[in-house]
């Protein structure tokens, strides 16, 4: 349960974030009562999960897949370019949050 709600908080900020662009600058209704819904989801089931899973083994899960979700989300959607440097980032973040993981897990 604890990693479902650690999923639905990084899905949560991945889609506030993602309004955050499509808001203009909280200039579209629309897109920023998303940003507040979104981000008072994600926060929410953050601090559910953390009734059962250590702070820094979930902030870092959270940020961690919520960056590389966020950057996939810029990639298709919005049509940001990938090249190597991004895609070595994401490696990095990946392999990241696999070590913290791992970490964890003791």
């Amino acid at each position: 349960m604890n990693y479902l709600l650690l999923s639905i908080a990084i899905i949560g900020e991945v889609f506030a974030t993602s309004m955050l662009k499509a808001s203009n600058g909280f200039k579209k209704m629309l897109p920023t009562l998303g940003v507040v819904f979104g981000y008072a989801v994600a926060f929410y089931a953050l601090s559910l999960s953390l009734k059962t899973l250590p702070l820094g083994l979930a902030y870092a899960i959270w940020a961690g897949v919520g960056t590389a979700l966020t950057a996939l989300v810029g990639i298709v959607i919005y049509k940001e370019n990938l090249n190597s440097k991004k895609v070595c980032g994401l490696i990095f973040i990946i392999g990241g949050v696999i070590l913290m993981n791992l970490g964890g897990a003791h």
